[in-house]
């Protein structure tokens, strides 16, 4: 009955590592449809642990009669190995949930005001919760207006997303799952449904098919942010994270090297910075080189006239949609004109009686992201 221990213990094994590999960015698998199998072995995952340990509880006795100095060692080894795929590169165990949500005025923040900030206004209020905060979290759980948000953030996706965690009718909790195609994944607590960081969907799970609310965000300098909103909160670092924060320092301006957040300065590869705009049933993808060269892009979407700026640093990025088809801007230093009237970097008219621009939500997004998530692959030539 030996072989039941030693094959109950290698399918275990086998089993605990399909788990992680098929969510984790480990090679080869992130390039996979996987998903249904991947939510399949998780979610029978009980079933197929019971399974085998029932065959290594059979098969002990003989294993360890024949040669207790090999089954030992192979018991050991197969419970380390379980541990540690379940705790150690577990997502929500490698990167782990703040518990306090610190947020200050201007006055009070200790923040850099040139960190980059993903920033959420509503109904009168403003907040700004920095990118080296959100890139080790990937989500923070907050409120604005009364309003419950979860703020969102992939690194390796480079996507920054703010949605509201509301889940048929009610305020739902969240873990980070893993990752498919490259892009985080959540679970709700309640269905075990998983969710999709790039746009909100459930990709997998009893609620596959419907899409979390997604609000408006900008990506921009603390700096500029409090200049469009003197009298926003900040979110503060959590003391409990320092060194995983400063691990994230350098991302934001692309100076990391891991083969994931790497930034690759030639255009549409992989690893390349666009900035996306989604409007109606239309995507398009603009090339940040050529952007960053030409500070801004007039285009229209769906028969839609709109300006996709960047600021003279490279680090605010805003989209605006154009009164008209014909009317054209130029930007003087943190204005922008059409010759006749004065705006704001955020599309705040500077002339009396002249009405403001409306925002669009414009991402900055690494290329194969985009370009997974977005099939049309519009590019702006």
């Amino acid at each position: 009955m030996k072989w039941l221990f030693y094959s109950g213990i290698f399918l275990l094994i086998l089993f605990e590592a399909a788990n992680v590999y098929f969510i984790m960015p480990i090679p080869g698998s992130q390039q996979m449809d996987s998903l249904p199998l991947a939510y399949f072995l998780f979610s029978w995952r009980w079933i197929f642990r019971g399974l085998f340990l029932v065959m290594i509880i059979l098969g002990l006795k003989d294993a360890w009669k024949k040669s207790k100095f090999l089954a030992l060692p192979v018991l050991l080894l197969a419970g380390y190995l379980v541990w540690n795929v379940n705790y150690k590169m577990a997502a929500d165990h490698m990167f782990l949930q703040t518990t306090q949500v610190i947020m200050k005025d201007a006055k009070s923040n200790i923040i850099d005001e040139t960190r980059l900030v993903v920033g959420i206004e509503y109904n009168g209020e403003a907040r700004a919760y920095p990118i080296q905060f959100l890139g080790y979290h990937h989500k923070v759980f907050d409120t604005i207006g009364g309003v419950p948000i979860m703020v969102t953030y992939c690194t390796v996706c480079r996507s920054g997303r703010v949605f509201q965690p509301t889940v048929n009718g009610k305020t739902e909790t969240f873990r980070l799952v893993g990752m498919d195609h490259f892009n985080a994944m959540f679970e709700d607590k309640t269905t075990r449904s998983w969710w999709r960081q790039e746009n909100g969907e459930a990709v997998a799970g009893p609620l596959k098919g419907n899409t979390l609310p997604e609000w408006p965000c900008t990506q921009t300098s603390l700096k500029t942010w409090l200049q469009w909103h003197p009298s926003s909160l900040i979110m503060q670092p959590d003391t409990n994270f320092r060194e995983e924060y400063e691990d994230e320092s350098d991302f934001e301006v692309g100076r990391l090297e891991g083969r994931l957040t790497v930034y690759d300065t030639a255009s549409w590869h992989d690893k390349s910075w666009i900035a996306g705009v989604t409007i109606g049933e239309t995507s398009k993808a603009y090339d940040w080189n050529q952007l960053t060269r030409m500070k801004l892009i007039h285009d229209v979407i769906e028969n839609q006239p709109i300006l996709i700026l960047v600021s003279d640093n490279n680090r605010n990025l805003t989209g605006l949609r154009r009164i008209s088809h014909d009317q054209q801007f130029e930007m003087k230093g943190d204005t922008i004109t059409d010759g006749t009237n004065s705006y704001k970097f955020n599309g705040q008219s500077l002339n009396e009686g002249v009405k403001d621009l409306d925002r669009i939500t414009v991402y900055q997004e690494y290329w194969h992201s985009w370009r997974t998530f977005h099939p049309s692959k519009f590019r702006y030539e």
